[in-house]
């Protein structure tokens, strides 16, 4: 058999998933599509999952060629058009890409390239910030995770990792299937983010189910993502945060706090304070103090949530232990 079309079999298939649920980012959607049809090797096929919105849908419709056009047949949100798109798809890999970022040439290839070793279960991008307004002068780059990009304190070449950003992974399907895809109580609903971590969660499942299971991130495989100027706020930055830690106390009640928070402690050591140690020793130049701030205060604001959250879980478990039927606990009379 000639050895180029040898080759060019073992190359599986891929399905870019893209979820979108709303108008208003319109422009973002068709460009974040137009990459993906730009690409070279070409995608097997583009889903675009629409959750919940009729008109949106109808437009898509109506307008877009080259691309799979689906309802989110699955809960409202970023979880279930996920699961959606991975229901519909019939390839090899799946991978998923945001409706406000843009890939970059060469995505798909380096996305596939590393499946040719079997051990390797999913693979994830560099996630670069398109600041809409230009960097917030405070913003540290330890947190771009808050937009959701690749941060300071990520590997810089290809290495085996935890779990990926949620805007630019991909995994092969049979893994997702057989974990039962995203866990729908995590994920962006709308604009919002009342609960986040259902990527940290699905990649903790899927090496539970298999230790020798590899995460790759591969940094060469890099999009764009799109931040507007209503994520450059100190309130969001504080409350992305905040409800960060939630959603690591329900992936810690979910997967244990050992693999859910392993990641995050080596984190706060090494990346955050290196951080803080940097900008103290340039505490003269411009914003330095409003980054030590924002360092320190969104650890701070995570911790919180996580053990609100951690304290909810509690609470949740301790009902679901109560015999049915018994009555609810009543204060201690004086």
């Amino acid at each position: 058999m000639n050895s180029a079309l040898s080759a060019e079999r073992t190359v599986p298939t891929l399905s870019v998933v893209i979820c979108a649920y709303t108008l208003d980012r319109w422009d973002d959607t068709r460009a974040a599509i137009a990459s993906v049809l730009a690409q070279d090797p070409p995608a097997d096929e583009v889903v675009l999952v629409v959750d919940h919105n009729q008109a949106l849908l109808e437009r898509a419709e109506r307008e877009l060629s080259g691309v799979r056009v689906v309802p989110n047949q699955r809960r409202r949100g970023l979880s279930g058009g996920r699961n959606t798109g991975v229901t519909v798809s019939r390839t090899d890999v799946v991978a998923f890409l945001d409706d406000d970022a843009t890939a970059e040439p060469g995505w798909t290839g380096r996305l596939l390239a590393p499946y040719g070793d079997p051990r390797v279960v999913g693979v994830g991008g560099f996630v670069r910030p398109w600041w809409a307004t230009g960097r917030p002068v405070w913003f540290p780059p330890e947190f771009d995770w808050v937009v959701g990009c690749s941060y300071r304190g990520q590997p810089r070449h290809s290495a085996r990792v935890r779990n990926f950003i949620g805007a630019n992974m991909s995994f092969r399907r049979s893994e997702l299937i057989a974990v039962g895809g995203f866990f729908d109580a995590f994920g962006r609903v709308g604009s919002r983010p009342v609960a986040s971590c259902d990527e940290t969660d699905l990649c903790l499942r899927i090496v539970a189910r298999d230790p020798e299971a590899v995460l790759l991130y591969e940094p060469a495989a890099e999009i764009r993502h799109h931040v507007p100027e209503s994520r450059t706020s100190w309130s969001y930055f504080r409350n992305r945060c905040y409800i960060e830690g939630l959603s690591k106390a329900l992936v810690a009640r979910r997967c244990g706090s050992g693999p859910a928070l392993a990641n995050e402690r080596a984190y706060v050591r090494s990346t955050v304070s290196r951080a803080l140690a940097r900008n103290a020793a340039r505490i003269w130049r411009p914003g330095a103090l409003r980054t030590i701030g924002a360092l320190s205060g969104g650890v701070c604001a995570t911790v919180t949530g996580y053990l609100v959250g951690s304290v909810r879980s509690s609470g949740a478990r301790a009902v679901s232990r109560r015999p049915r039927g018994a009555a609810e606990p009543t204060a201690a009379r004086s």
